[in-house]
């Protein structure tokens, strides 16, 4: 992990596209702006995890919906 020291008002860059700004820090918190292309889905962790594991559920629920070998020969 890199760890950068940046004041308020500073800013951080991830390659060409991607901006990372420090907006202001309040006690133990930061705002931070970030600059990135629409195609670069931005999330804050905890949302990050809850998309994850309702993609994973959706998958398991579609998998198990799913017809078996076994059955899909007993319909012909």
């Amino acid at each position: 992990m890199l760890i950068i020291t940046r004041r308020p008002g500073e800013r951080i860059m991830l390659g060409d596209d991607i901006t990372v700004h420090v907006m202001e820090i309040v006690g133990n918190s930061a705002r931070i702006g970030i600059e990135a292309p629409k195609s670069l889905p931005v999330y804050r962790e905890e949302i990050w995890v809850a998309v994850k594991e309702e993609n994973q559920a959706s998958a398991r629920a579609e998998a198990d919906s799913m017809p078996r070998p076994a059955d899909a020969g007993a319909r012909v």
